[in-house]
């Protein structure tokens, strides 16, 4: 039988379109002889659209995102019944908004695939929704979630583990006159500035000269309330994948060349040709062996769980060779996003890949149900045991 994933994506987040261009490569590589997708998005003003809006807006011209036209028809197989989704305190699921009145029975599926990226999707609100209705789901949870998407507080936990963070400082919204000042005597020029809760290089600039720093900082501003200045570190820009709960691995590493000024949001997603990805990258098998090492310290420090994107560079400014830069707890799985070709250049295709994130998701969930809640029923049981 096969079991009804639930592809959550869109969200109010300024990696909007990037979401949705994921869900629906994700629904085009899900195996259909295992797995029924159900897709649900969620519009801009943060309202989960039903299903036949959901098709409305995936619809809509979305040209600058390449690989939209090939996989918008693998969306959904067919408009399914308005629904929403139902905490409660057994299994919740969607609920046909037609009969939700009448105490119409829910719309049982077996997994979410949460696929919203940024604010409000990966930062761990809809990792708390999930949880209080207690559905199984794929991916970080709400603290691994939290902390991957605060580059900040993710800095100073890989710091305190021992891990080698690229040189930083955080500034708050109010108290940043001083910062570009501070940015220019402790890292001198380049030096970036970027929002600390986004993702995708959305509001992340390369400050060259002084009359740009304070443009940077009031444009990072606008994404986010608390923003960091950070040194520029040439050399190698290297990702590698991780997947697992407990035991988690460590897919090759890719190394990343954009054409761009930096691996900014358009080389990523607008501009075809923005970077090119070079596949095993082009490291000396020990250094690629650190990076992969760090790259399993970092998922374990930052509590992340299922998958996880770790961006290093490698650079002569590195004490040991290697910074540590990020850590993305829902990767982009666009046709060109590096996660899933990291893994099938490791030998897992890209379906079964989504096979594993999705069996990861319900292994923690059934992990987790054993847990107690109610210790009157348990004392009491352990007595009668006695």
């Amino acid at each position: 039988m096969r079991k009804r994933v639930l592809i959550v994506c869109g969200g109010k987040s300024a990696e909007h379109e990037v979401s949705l261009v994921s869900a629906l490569s994700v629904a085009r590589a899900l195996d259909r002889d295992r797995f029924e997708p159900v897709i649900v998005a969620i519009d801009r003003t943060g309202r989960w659209l039903l299903p036949g809006e959901t098709r409305a807006l995936l619809d809509r011209p979305m040209g600058h995102m390449p690989g939209l036209a090939e996989t918008r028809e693998a969306l959904i197989d067919r408009a399914r019944e308005e629904v929403f989704l139902r905490p409660s305190g057994a299994q919740g699921g969607l609920v046909d908004t037609a009969r939700a009145g009448a105490g119409g029975s829910p719309l049982a599926f077996d997994v979410v695939l949460p696929l919203v990226h940024g604010t409000n999707g990966e930062d761990g609100k809809l990792q708390g929704l999930f949880e209080l209705a207690n559905v199984p789901y794929a991916g970080a949870g709400v603290l691994g979630s939290a902390i991957g998407m605060d580059k900040d507080v993710a800095k100073r936990l890989l710091r305190e583990a021992g891990l080698p963070v690229v040189p930083y400082f955080a500034v708050r919204a109010g108290r940043w006159e001083d910062a570009a000042d501070r940015a220019e005597r402790e890292f001198g020029f380049p030096f970036f500035v970027k929002p600390a809760n986004s993702g995708s290089s959305v509001g992340v600039h390369k400050v060259k000269r002084r009359e740009e720093a304070r443009p940077a900082f009031q444009d990072a501003f606008r994404f986010d309330s608390k923003v960091l200045a950070e040194q520029a570190c040439p050399g190698q820009e290297v990702e590698c994948a991780v997947l697992g709960n407990d035991a988690p691995e460590a897919s090759v590493v890719g190394e990343i060349l954009p054409s761009h000024e930096f691996y900014d949001y358009a080389a990523k997603y607008v501009d075809e040709h923005g970077a090119q990805l070079i596949i095993p990258a082009r490291l000396a098998p020990a250094t690629a062996a650190r990076v992969q090492e760090l790259a399993l310290r970092a998922f374990a420090a930052l509590e992340c769980e299922g998958m996880a994107r770790v961006d290093f560079f490698v650079t002569r400014d590195a004490p040991e060779g290697v910074f540590l830069n990020e850590v993305n707890t829902i990767p982009g799985f666009t046709p060109i996003s590096m996660y899933p070709r990291l893994w099938q250049a490791s030998g897992l295709a890209y379906p079964a890949l989504l096979a594993r994130l999705i069996e990861l998701g319900q292994e923690r969930h059934e992990r987790k149900q054993g847990l107690v809640v109610d210790l009157m029923a348990d004392t009491a049981r352990n007595g009668q045991e006695e």
